[in-house]
């Protein structure tokens, strides 16, 4: 999977490094340090994100699902990915059977309130998941109970697992893929998640079409 290099360090988060700084340095700062980590994830990834792309349009091709799930932001970028195959990327294709276990709101909130935060996608997963589904999990840390507990469930029922995580997220994560975005930062992190997804969307759109003759 590569060897992550981290880019940026959460400590120089703080206002004081900009205070000093007028609006167009801060920007300037911070679009410079996006290019670092996009340019150190692009060396790195390639050949991952392929994989995974590959991993996603094999499932799709023999009648499997794909099942996204995150937290706050990373909820976002599942429920984005999910939109991006239920409708379509680049261009028209047959609609792809995935779905978002964020975007039920009752289910998350009665699940959460009735079994705990950390069961949110691991329950209904259990109803859903089957052999050979892709359940794809996104966590900057890669340490969001919820998150793993549902990737944990979903490999015990035989299915493909996926988590996009950040560079400091724990060692030992047993899942099919572990993407890394070379940086500790949540902010370039989903930076990253949003571009693998995009890429990831694009080489399955060219699949599809492949399978379809279009």
């Amino acid at each position: 999977m590569g060897t992550t290099r981290p880019v940026g360090d959460p400590a120089r988060r703080g206002p004081a490094e900009f205070v000093e700084m007028d609006a167009v340095e801060m920007a300037a700062a911070e679009l410079e340090e996006a290019s670092r980590t996009t340019a150190a994830f692009g060396e790195q990834a390639a050949e991952q994100v392929a994989a995974i792309a590959s991993l996603v349009a094999g499932a799709f091709r023999s009648g499997r699902r794909l099942y996204a799930f995150g937290n706050g932001g990373s909820a976002s970028d599942a429920e984005h990915l999910v939109a991006e195959l239920v409708g379509r990327f680049q261009w028209d294709r047959v609609a792809l059977p995935a779905v978002a276990l964020t975007a039920n709101s009752a289910a998350v909130t009665a699940i959460a309130n009735d079994y705990g935060y950390e069961e949110v996608f691991a329950r209904p997963l259990s109803a859903l998941i089957q052999a050979g589904d892709v359940a794809w999990g996104f966590s900057t840390s890669g340490r969001s109970r919820s998150v793993l507990l549902a990737l944990a469930a979903a490999r015990r029922a035989g299915a493909r697992t996926i988590l996009f995580t950040g560079a400091g997220a724990p060692d030992g994560l047993a899942f099919d893929q572990v993407l890394r975005v070379p940086s500790r930062i949540t902010a370039r992190i989903q930076e990253g998640h949003i571009l693998a997804v995009h890429v990831i969307c694009a080489l399955v759109d060219r699949a599809v079409s492949g399978w379809l003759g279009v």
